[in-house]
C-alpha cells in the first residue's frame, strides 16, 4: 500500500538544495548503475561502522534474503527469528527456501528477542539466526553470538530500524557474521525511495554478495553463481545516502530529544507504558513504542482530532494468514501476541516541530483521561 511520508516534507525543505545537488551529480557523471556514487556509499557506511565491507542492494528484504544466500541457506535448513517484527524479515527467511522457527520475545518492555527461547530452539537443520534490532535498540548481541558459536551458526542481524543504535558501546551491524540494512525513506537513514546495503568483515561473504546482487556474474556477461539476482542499489539513491549519511548523527540526536519530551510529559501516566530501554543499550527512536490496554479506543479519539498513530506491528507474523502454514497457533508465543493487541507508536521524525509534539501529547492525554 503506497505510503505517504509526512515527515519528509519538513525534512526536504531543509536539505532539498543538497538533495538536488545529489541527483545532478549522478545525472552529470554519465554512470548510473554501480558507479562512483554506489562505491563512495559503500565505502562511507562501512567506515562509519567499522567494518570491512559494505554491499549496496535494492531493499532492506533483499538485504537479508541475499546475506542468507551468500551463506548457502535454502531448503530443508532453518533460520530462527522473532514474530514482532515487520513481516519482510520473516519473507525474506521464507524466499529461500529455508523454514523460519519463530521465537517470543522478552518480557521486559523491549519487545527484543528472547536469546533463552533461541537457545532452545537450536536443531540439528538449524542454520542461522536473524537477530531483529527493534523499534531502534539492540538485541543481546552477546548471549546471540555465544549461541551462534556454540551451535556453529551464521549470525545475521537485521538493523532496518536501527541505524546508529549501540549497545555496551557496540554499534549495530558489527557483531554479527553479516547485517542487513533498509533505507526506506522513514528509517532513520532513508532514502527517496527503496534501497539497503548488508555490511560484513568476511571477505569470502562480501565477494559472494556482490557477485549474487549482479545475476550472479564475477564479471560482465559471465555467471559464476547462480541463482543470481538484479538486486543493485540505484545510484541516484546512493548519491542521496551520502549526503544524509553525514547528518545521521543529527538525525538520532533529533529523535533522542523527541523522545525525551515523550519521556518526562508521560512519566506520571501509569495507564501508559512507555519505551524500556534494554541495559546498555544507546536507543535511536526509529519509532516511540507505547503500551496501553485500550489501544484501539486511544487510536480513535486521536484520529478524530486529524492524528494518525500506527501500530507496529497489529498482527504478529505466526498469525498472519500467510504464515499459518507453518503451523504455530493462537498462544504460542504469548508475549507477542498480548503485545500486539496493545502497542502504538506516537510520531517520531527529527523534523516533527514542538508544536506538533504538544498536541500529540495533550489529545493523548486528554483520550487516556
Amino acid at each position: 500500500m503506497p505510503q505517504r511520508v509526512w515527515g519528509y516534507l519538513n525534512e526536504y525543505a531543509a536539505e532539498r538544495e543538497d538533495l538536488l545537488d545529489a541527483v545532478d551529480t549522478v545525472f552529470r557523471s554519465g554512470q548510473l548503475v554501480l558507479g562512483a556514487s554506489v562505491r563512495g556509499f559503500e565505502r562511507e557506511f562501512a567506515e562509519y561502522h567499522g567494518v570491512r565491507h559494505c554491499v549496496g542492494v535494492d531493499n532492506g528484504t533483499n538485504a537479508i534474503a541475499l546475506a542468507l544466500r551468500a551463506c548457502d541457506i535454502g531448503p530443508g535448513d532453518e533460520v530462527i527469528t522473532v514474530s514482532n517484527t515487520a513481516a519482510p524479515t520473516v519473507v525474506a527467511i521464507d524466499a529461500t527456501g529455508a523454514t523460519p522457527v519463530l521465537v517470543d520475545i522478552r518480557a521486559d518492555g523491549t519487545y527484543l528477542m528472547d536469546a533463552d527461547q533461541v537457545e532452545a530452539s537450536v536443531t540439528p537443520r538449524t542454520r542461522a539466526i536473524v537477530v531483529v534490532h527493534l523499534y531502534g535498540q539492540c538485541a543481546d548481541l552477546t548471549a546471540l553470538r555465544g549461541i551462534a558459536d556454540r551451535h556453529g551458526l551464521w549470525l545475521i542481524e537485521d538493523c532496518a530500524q536501527a541505524h546508529g543504535a549501540r549497545r555496551d558501546g557496540v554499534r549495530a551491524g558489527t557483531v554479527g557474521d553479516l547485517a542487513a540494512f533498509s533505507f526506506y525513506p522513514t528509517k532513520v537513514l532513508g532514502a527517496y525511495g527503496d534501497g539497503g546495503a548488508v555490511l560484513t568483515d568476511l571477505d569470502d561473504l562480501a565477494g559472494a554478495l556482490r557477485r549474487l546482487r549482479y545475476y550472479g556474474m564475477a564479471d560482465t556477461y559471465h555467471v559464476v553463481r547462480t541463482p543470481g539476482f538484479n538486486a543493485r542499489l540505484d545510484e541516484v539513491q546512493a548519491e542521496i545516502l551520502r549526503r544524509k549519511l553525514r547528518r545521521l548523527d543529527g538525525y538520532i540526536a533529533g529523535r533522542r530529544a523527541i523522545a525525551e519530551r515523550y519521556d518526562a510529559a508521560l512519566a506520571g501516566v501509569e495507564a501508559v507504558r512507555t519505551p524500556v530501554v534494554a541495559p546498555g543499550n544507546t536507543h535511536v527512536y526509529y519509532l516511540y513504542v507505547v503500551r496501553h490496554p485500550e489501544r484501539d479506543r486511544i487510536i480513535e479519539r486521536l484520529r478524530d482530532e486529524g492524528i494518525a498513530l500506527t501500530v507496529s506491528y497489529p498482527w504478529p507474523v505466526h498469525r498472519q494468514t500467510g504464515f499459518l502454514r507453518l503451523g504455530y497457533k493462537k498462544g504460542d508465543l504469548p508475549v507477542t501476541e498480548q503485545a500486539a493487541e496493545e502497542i502504538f507508536s506516537l510520531p517520531m521524525y527529527p523534523s516533527l516541530p514542538p508544536a506538533d509534539q504538544d498536541r500529540v501529547l495533550d489529545a493523548l492525554l486528554r483520550a487516556i483521561g
